[in-house]
């Protein structure tokens, strides 16, 4: 009978206790767990039961490589329009803009960035591309004809992905980044014109001692987010 209770407790658990991980051990997680979390994942919900998400997952070598190549195209087409294949958002105003400088300062305060420390927000955001050192990153895509209804899908997908990830021990970080160098991670994959990049997740053992891991972002109360109909 006390089932649903414990299972509740566990999720919330997970939910409170993830984190967007921003530094990693070294060493690669082994293969039968990126499995049993990739299985785990592939639960999630989908609009009609579509399932648009396809997943590469690089690590070792290719990892590099690919990194290699995404902070070359970030650098070199720095000012210019983000390539993505989804629009990102035209501006940052309000409460999102209010919440996005939080997380941010926050994060500079950890890795020791002053304000107006510009070369050193730089080397940070430099940090994308290198993936936070992970030594697994996976590129998530969708079908190009469902549209934002499979963008949503891969959405979901991620949120399973980084909730299995953190029950098996897994950082995590999704990065919509990964999407401004599109045209890099077009074509290290290969990837046919029929596909549509959504984000990448970064991901391994977290360092604990990393300074990052010193904060987590807050989040809302639900009377911000919610409204009741009766």
């Amino acid at each position: 009978m006390d089932q649903p209770t414990d299972d509740f407790e566990t999720l919330t658990r997970l939910l409170t206790g993830r984190r967007s991980c921003r530094g990693y051990l070294p060493d690669e997680v082994p293969r039968e767990t990126i499995e049993q979390l990739l299985a785990a994942a592939q639960h999630t919900a989908s609009w009609c039961n579509t399932q648009p998400w396809n997943v590469h997952v690089v690590s070792g070598e290719a990892k590099d490589a690919l990194s290699k190549a995404a902070v070359e195209n970030v650098i070199a087409t720095f000012g210019q329009p983000t390539p993505s294949d989804f629009p990102f958002p035209e501006a940052y105003t309000g409460v999102h803009r209010d919440r996005r400088k939080e997380v941010g300062w926050q994060l500079y305060e950890a890795v020791g960035v002053q304000k107006g420390d510009r070369d050193g927000s730089a080397a940070q955001m430099l940090r994308n591309f290198e993936f936070f050192g992970a030594p697994h990153v996976a590129i998530i895509t969708t079908d190009a004809d469902l549209g934002v209804y499979g963008a949503i899908d891969c959405g979901l997908y991620v949120d399973s992905f980084m909730l299995a990830a953190q029950a098996l021990g897994i950082g995590t970080c999704a990065q919509a980044a990964i999407a401004q160098v599109t045209p890099a991670v077009r074509a290290f994959l290969d990837l046919p014109d029929d596909r549509r990049v959504v984000c990448g997740i970064s991901f391994g053992r977290p360092d604990p001692d990393h300074p990052t891991a010193r904060f987590t972002s807050t989040r809302a109360p639900i009377d911000q987010a919610v409204t009741f109909v009766d």
